[in-house]
Order: structure tokens, then C-alpha cells, then sequence
């Protein structure tokens, strides 16, 4: 029997949301501190298939989540089309050499690196009950490519915004490279036992309505469209925080299953201008949840409300903090599930 989540994803609204939060698996959790100090950096517990297993069952441990989101990176991506990549403390990921310095022809592709992340994704089914949903992901192509370009984050993408105006040729091969290599990275994690995934593109709000259509809408159609070729029955979540007045055109057309919504979107609105019957998830907002008090479990009710007559899945608008009490992850769900 499929799981609430999985369920709601397809389409079935449920009496109860069923809940998941984005950054679940990660360093509000003592227990996550302890394996890591154990174990060393981020990548190497993203490689090490075991390790990331049990940070992925963690939270679904402690609070009884729907849905276990695997524990990785987006960025296992480009590393594994051949860019180098390290984490550095206190500074966020690496990418050596930049898009800007060297072409894509440049680099050595080891998709070896893909092999860890799948017996994670198997480890993990292993462990948790058939009531819990597996959920995979990747980042999507443009936000994927922004790093890639400027070897960092960046505050307003300057450098792959500049470069789509500039020669959008080049960007256009980048972001179709980083298509095919992701579509075979989320096929192998559905084989290996994830049952819906969610394609992340955290800098969509950076683009302009033409830039948006060509950059986030085109490569998260291209995708969904190619993994429902190989596997029809696995939804896909599209989140494209900071999309805003475009969602509803991203939502019609990507063809993705259900669309997550940051905490910047009115939940009302969304009800109002989403395709009649679409999933939605979201859309509370992480500092909230790190501040708690009163208002927490207002808003929570809030978002259930808005979306009372349609598919939702609990969430929150972007991952959780790293400062986030456990007390009030669990007065969160108090609320949610009363």
C-alpha cells in the first residue's frame, strides 16, 4: 500500500497533510552533529553510502515524517560530469575549474559517483516502512549551471545571467548537458527504490519572465518529460522558489505531478491560480519555525486551510535551519496533525 504522501502526489487528497521538510536530514539534529564530527566532511558522508542512509532515516525516526528525503547534494551532478568539488567549512561548495574558464569538453565524467547515492536510496527502503515514501532528487539545469559557471553560490547569478545574454548557445549546451546527465541520475535512484523525486531550483527567482521560460520552464519540461517516458508512474515535484507570478505557467507547463511553494506565495492565491487539482507543498516559513512561539502554529493552520479542497503536502517554503529547535519542529507538527 502506498504511503499518504505518495498518495497525496497522485493526487488524493488526504483528511491529515501528510509532512515532510526540506533539509530534514541535517544539522538541527544532534544526532546528525554526532555522525558528522564522526565521520568528517559533507561529501564524504554523502559518499558514504551507509553513513548517508542513517542520516536519512534520522529524522523519520524522531518525528515520524511521510516522506524520507535522500541525503545528498545537488551538486553530486556536476561532480560527477567531472567538476571538481569540496565543501569548505563556513563557505559553502567549490566547483574547480569554472564554466567561465574551461568548457564542458574539458572535464572527465566519473558517473561512477552516482553508485554511492543509489545504495543509499536502496539502504534506506531497507529501513524504513512501506508507509513512508522514498523521495529522490536533483537540482534542476539552471540552478545547476549557475554554480557550474561561477564555481559558487552567488547572490543574484550574475555570471549565468550574464552569460544567457551574452552567448545563450553556450548556456543552451550546458543546461543540455546537465539535462541528460540528470535524467539518468533520477532514473537510477527510481530503480534503486525512490518513489517520487523533486527537481530543485532554488535560483528560478533570479530570471527574468523570457530568461525564466528559457532557463527554468524548457529544462524542467525536458526532463519530466523524459522520466515519464521511462517511468509514467513516479510523480515529480517541481520547486521553483521565487517563481512568484509565474508559477502557475511553470506548473501548466512542465508537466511535473505537483509544485512546491516558497514561503513568499500567498497559499490563497496559489488555491486560486494552480491548475483545479494539483498537488501542492508548502509553504511554511523556515525562520518560523527556527523563532516558534504563537504565530507557529497560526500559520500552520493558515496553509492547511488554503488548502482544504485540494492535494497538500505539509512543507516548508525552503530547508529547515540549522538553529531550528526540536521543540518546535514538534509543536509543528502538533499543529498540523492536532
Amino acid at each position: 500500500m502506498p504511503g499518504p504522501l505518495l498518495d497525496t502526489l497522485k493526487g488524493v487528497r488526504q483528511d491529515v497533510a501528510p509532512v515532510w521538510l526540506m533539509r530534514q536530514a541535517g544539522r538541527y539534529l544532534p544526532e546528525y552533529r554526532e555522525l558528522r564530527a564522526e565521520k568528517g566532511g559533507f561529501l564524504e558522508l554523502v559518499y558514504d553510502s551507509e553513513a548517508a542512509a542513517e542520516i536519512t532515516v534520522q529524522p523519520i525516526r524522531r518525528f515520524g515524517f511521510d516522506g524520507a528525503i535522500l541525503f545528498s547534494d545537488i551538486l553530486i551532478v556536476p561532480h560527477a560530469m567531472g567538476q571538481g568539488l569540496a565543501f569548505m567549512a563556513g563557505e559553502g561548495p567549490k566547483l574547480s575549474p569554472t564554466l567561465l574558464e574551461v568548457g564542458l569538453d574539458s572535464f572527465t565524467p566519473a558517473f561512477e559517483r552516482f553508485e554511492p547515492v543509489y545504495e543509499t536510496v536502496r539502504l534506506t527502503r531497507q529501513q524504513i516502512g512501506p508507509e513512508v515514501t522514498m523521495l529522490g532528487f536533483a537540482g534542476s539545469p539552471w540552478t545547476v549551471a549557475t554554480y557550474m559557471i561561477a564555481g559558487e553560490g552567488s547572490k543574484d547569478q550574475g555570471p549565468a545571467r550574464l552569460l544567457a545574454y551574452r552567448d545563450p548557445e553556450r548556456l543552451q549546451a550546458i543546461v543540455d548537458a546537465i539535462i541528460e546527465v540528470s535524467v539518468t541520475y533520477l532514473r537510477g535512484q527510481i530503480d534503486a527504490g525512490a518513489e517520487a523525486v523533486q527537481l530543485f531550483d532554488s535560483w528560478a527567482g533570479s530570471l527574468a519572465p523570457d530568461q525564466f521560460e528559457k532557463w527554468v520552464v524548457a529544462p524542467n519540461a525536458a526532463i519530466t518529460a523524459k522520466l515519464k517516458e521511462s517511468h509514467p508512474d513516479t510523480p515529480v515535484i517541481g520547486f521553483p522558489k521565487g517563481a512568484g507570478a509565474k508559477l502557475p505557467a511553470y506548473a501548466r507547463e512542465t508537466g511535473v505531478d505537483a509544485v512546491g511553494l516558497d514561503e513568499t506565495l500567498d497559499p490563497v492565491w496559489a488555491h486560486q491560480s494552480l491548475p483545479q487539482g494539483m498537488p501542492v507543498q508548502g509553504n511554511l516559513d523556515p525562520l518560523l519555525v527556527e523563532a516558534g512561539g504563537r504565530a507557529l502554529p497560526e500559520r500552520v493552520r493558515t496553509i492547511i486551510a488554503a488548502f482544504e479542497d485540494r492535494p497538500h503536502v505539509f512543507n516548508l517554503g525552503h530547508g529547515i535551519g540549522q538553529h531550528t529547535p526540536i521543540a518546535h519542529v514538534e509543536e509543528l507538527l502538533a499543529a498540523l496533525r492536532g
